[in-house]
């Protein structure tokens, strides 16, 4: 089988990793090959240590704000 560049075609899967073809391969034999797959979204351990990050950011955020709240109600106090 020979394949020119123009016939290939992209398409995304859906959540559960099927693909829409189009109708007019409606009751045809079709055979797919898959070239390449890219991966849209975060892998786990990257989207995990971002959320560690970002929890501690936090964190260190809330100790600064309540270190400048206390000095600025003891200025007030004085």
């Amino acid at each position: 089988m020979k394949i020119n560049a123009d016939e290939l075609q992209t398409n995304e899967t859906d959540d559960r990793g099927r693909i829409f073809l189009g109708t007019e391969y409606a009751n045809k034999r079709v055979t797919v090959a898959v070239v390449s797959v890219e991966n849209d979204h975060p892998e786990e351990d990257k989207l995990a240590a971002a959320y560690r990050d970002a929890s501690e950011s936090a964190t260190a955020l809330s100790e600064e704000w309540d270190k400048a709240s206390n000095e600025a109600w003891n200025g007030l106090d004085g």
